[in-house]
């Protein structure tokens, strides 16, 4: 049994270490967050697409071992980091988290073993940071690959084994032993000529969606002041079979993908001398979103919302995900309270933030806003009680008010 350590275990590490136990590895689950590793070791899953069931069953057979000891990662064949590559307070690539797992591999790893990112980072990082970082402290003949991950936290449709895995190694023979790994548990594994081709691929993907939806808010603010509804009009356009595809207004963007990856693949570009303007217009635009919206109310509201109590539904980043990383709702916060008004939050999902806590749906508030609306919150309390709504969520389903953007 070939022995796998996946460095990270959060969305996108704890969903590949149980599927690559479930193929068969004897998997060590590596973090250095010894909550997370307390909670998976009692069968808590901290992931929608991991059950408690799963993580015990492998427990039981010990293919799967959760630790934060960086010893027991030794004698592994493969070594896959999956750790966050957020942006920094100046909204810059950060990758301090992956330099930590690279120093982890060569300080305690003392046979050769494939290493494999699934961190998104821009094009060069597994050939120009993760190899030279492991490099400089270790004499041990690793060998490297690059795969980004894909996950879709709570995407029922979409999941490890049947989306599509991008794989390029720095050697031929990386790549083929990346190759073998994946296909274990991927239906579907496409090698690449180069890790650049495949670290740029997992950039342009969420670079497109950035754009696009980018695109929908402006188009939002140009209907607002035409007087029609931007909703309406991209549903109405969605009925084109051919040549569209569909994207919503939104208060922003959310995740640890969307809004962070399109400022890596611009950072590269920068890097070479190259200026990303679409890339940059979209993250303005998006990232301005919660003034304009505040706006739009204001404007509503006929008036000051100075006093005005409002609730927020959901402040994850999206739908039946307990997830706060970027989330634009904690920017409206921000923004409706600068302007004096008094809000609370409903999210079913999210235990604390900033030191506040859910509370129930109000019907006594002035005004209340849809924003991530998660299958557990029940908006009868607000219809019940014709509470006054505005519904911001990026969809085309009707919770029961007309669409505000």
């Amino acid at each position: 049994m070939m022995k796998v350590t996946v460095i990270g275990q959060g969305y996108v590490g704890a969903t590949l270490a149980v599927g690559a136990a479930e193929a068969g590895f004897e998997v060590i689950g590596f973090d250095i967050d010894k909550n997370i590793v307390s909670n998976l070791r009692n069968g808590l899953s901290i992931t929608p697409d991991v059950s408690k069931q799963n993580i015990n069953e492998l427990l039981k057979s010990g293919k799967y071992y959760p630790t934060y000891n960086p010893q027991e990662i030794n004698n592994s064949k493969i070594i896959v980091i999956a750790v966050p590559t957020p942006l920094n307070s100046n909204r810059e690539p950060d990758l301090k988290y992956l330099e930590q797992a690279s120093i982890l591999i060569a300080e305690n790893v003392t046979k050769p073993a494939l290493v494999i990112n699934e961190s998104t980072s821009y094009p060069g990082t597994l050939r120009n940071f993760i190899k030279p970082a492991i490099e400089s402290r270790s004499d041990v003949n690793f060998e490297y690959a690059s795969a980004p991950e894909r996950i879709d936290p709570g995407n029922k449709n979409w999941k490890l084994s049947n989306t599509p895995r991008n794989v390029g190694g720095l050697t031929q023979g990386a790549l083929e032993k990346a190759t073998k790994f994946y296909k274990a548990f991927c239906q579907e594994v496409t090698q690449v000529k180069s890790p650049e081709v495949a670290e740029a691929a997992k950039l342009f993907e969420n670079t497109f969606r950035q754009i696009n939806i980018a695109l929908a808010n402006e188009f939002s603010i140009i209907s607002s002041a035409l007087g029609y509804s931007a909703n309406e009009a991209i549903q109405a356009a969605s009925s084109k079979p051919f040549g569209f595809m569909p994207f919503f207004p939104s208060i922003g963007v959310g995740g640890h993908c969307i809004p962070v990856d399109p400022t890596y693949l611009n950072h590269a570009a920068l890097k070479a001398g190259v200026r990303a303007d679409f890339i940059e217009l979209a993250n303005k635009t998006n990232l301005s979103m919660a003034k304009f919206i505040v706006e739009k109310i204001r404007n509503y509201l006929k008036g000051s919302i100075s006093g005005i109590k409002i609730q927020i539904a959901g402040i994850a980043y999206k739908p039946n995900v307990a997830d706060l990383r970027e989330s634009p709702a904690l920017d409206l916060i921000r923004e409706l309270r600068s302007v004096g008004a008094e809000v609370s939050w409903h999210d079913p999902l999210v235990v604390e933030y900033n030191h506040e806590k859910s509370e129930p749906l109000n019907s006594s508030i002035d005004l209340g806003l849809i924003i991530t609306p998660h299958s557990e919150i029940n908006f009868s309390v607000w219809k019940d009680a014709g509470t006054n709504v505005l519904d911001l969520s990026p969809n085309s389903i009707n919770f029961g008010w007309s669409k505000f953007l």
